[in-house]
């Protein structure tokens, strides 16, 4: 009787820390995500890189809540995640970037720091600064999210400040409870390589670019935008 009581108390405690714990690849979490993104949780998302604590961009609370998790100065930018081009140049100002370039870079492990759009509409959303990061990940859940959705999504890293970044939701199980619902999309990949993230390029200047992280995507980021005239600023 007490090892049956026992096994129940573990069992109970195993569910209620993997309540909100959903498998990325049914269908309806996509609908799940939405509602909890709108709702104004903060949620953990597999990305095509690493994965990350995504918000909803244009909620306040929201982004409040995604710095304190994070444990991050709210002063240092967050990105966004959409879902396709229309939606990078509703969010960021990209008028000087020609189509093909954007095809070669997108969508990929490549964050595109452009200005800001007045449809960014959070004072809270990076307010030391008037750019953003954009970012369409080559992952169809994420991607499947900001459609559902459609607004943008404020993403970052899944792990504390100062923490290596997480390639399965168990690296960073000390911040589910802080989370509205985890997505499990597996084990993203066995390279350490992938924990760099995307690759950050500023091309908020016509025909310059300048290098913010490398990430993983470094090298071809590097060359399609060279073959299109953009020279280095440092």
């Amino acid at each position: 009787m007490r090892l049956t009581r026992s096994l129940l108390n573990l069992t109970r405690m195993k569910t209620k820390k993997i309540k909100n714990v959903y498998d990325a690849a049914l269908p309806a979490s996509v609908v799940t995500a939405s509602k909890l993104l709108t709702d104004g949780k903060v949620i953990g998302i597999p990305t095509d890189t690493i994965y990350g604590l995504a918000c909803s961009a244009n909620n306040r609370e929201a982004i409040k809540k995604l710095y304190d998790i994070k444990g991050r100065n709210e002063e240092k930018p967050v990105a966004i995640c959409v879902s396709d081009f229309s939606e990078l140049k509703r969010y960021g100002n990209a008028n000087h970037l020609c189509d093909e370039l954007l095809e070669k870079l997108l969508p990929g492990p490549v964050t595109i720091v452009l200005n800001k759009s007045e449809h960014l509409t959070n004072p809270y959303l990076n307010p030391g600064t008037v750019k953003i990061g954009i970012r369409i990940p080559d992952f169809n859940f994420i991607r499947d999210v900001c459609r559902e959705f459609s607004q943008p999504i404020a993403l970052t890293s899944a792990n504390k400040s100062s923490e290596r970044s997480s390639l399965n939701i168990e690296e960073f199980n000390h911040l589910w409870n802080s989370l509205g619902g985890v997505f499990n999309g597996g084990s993203l990949s066995n390279s350490e390589e992938n924990r760099k993230g995307s690759t950050v390029i500023d091309l908020s200047v016509p025909n310059e670019y300048r290098v913010i992280r490398q990430g993983i995507g470094y090298e071809d980021t590097i060359k399609s935008i060279e073959e299109y005239g953009f020279r280095e600023v440092l």
